[in-house]
């Protein structure tokens, strides 16, 4: 699996977690779905994302959009 699906594959699994949270839990985790989106966003305009820092460090190979 390459660089860019693995953190598309991170940012849904934890925004889908977020809501589950969110709706048996506690309101309160939108909050965390909110940061996912929020870095989601920050990424998209400034091309950092941390996740894909600790992945290249973990050996996972780049696709097209992180390189």
């Amino acid at each position: 699996m390459s660089l860019d699906r693995m953190v598309f594959a991170f940012a849904g699994t934890f925004i889908l977690i977020s809501l589950l949270l969110a709706h048996f839990v506690s309101p309160m985790w939108l909050w965390f779905t909110a940061f996912v989106g929020a870095n989601m966003l920050q990424t998209a305009f400034t091309g950092f994302c941390p996740l894909v820092i600790i992945l290249k460090k973990m050996g996972v190979k780049p696709g097209q959009a992180f390189n």
